[in-house]
């Protein structure tokens, strides 16, 4: 949580419920991919629309914070998406860059 708050940027948040809300759309993120990997159902603009956000009010902390509140099982379809949005890390080099990325996310990525 310290974390989060420490590179939280969002100059319209005045208040501790706008930051949980903000925060929130981590869970959103993993509630979608545990959908995907349950079902089979990709909502991709959904899930765009939550990391974009992230993005916008976390910056460069929102990977870090993705891969620590995910299962590990969920990391392959983040993945394909931070490759899509072109925010995996290069450097310092990780088990992240590895790791195989959902082939069936991103060629669905590919598809918008």
């Amino acid at each position: 949580m310290l974390f989060a708050i420490k590179f939280y940027d969002n100059p319209q948040s005045v208040t501790k419920d706008d930051f949980e809300s903000d925060l929130k759309r981590i869970r959103y993120v993993k509630r979608l991919l545990k959908r995907y990997k349950n079902t089979g159902e990709l909502k991709v603009h959904l899930i765009l629309n939550h990391l974009i956000i992230l993005f916008n009010v976390f910056n460069e902390a929102t990977v870090p914070l993705l891969f620590y509140n995910l299962e590990e099982d969920l990391w392959p379809a983040i993945k394909s998406f931070l490759i899509f949005l072109n925010r995996l890390p290069e450097f310092p080099p990780t088990n992240i860059t590895k790791m195989e990325h959902d082939e069936y996310c991103l060629e669905e990525l590919k598809s918008l």
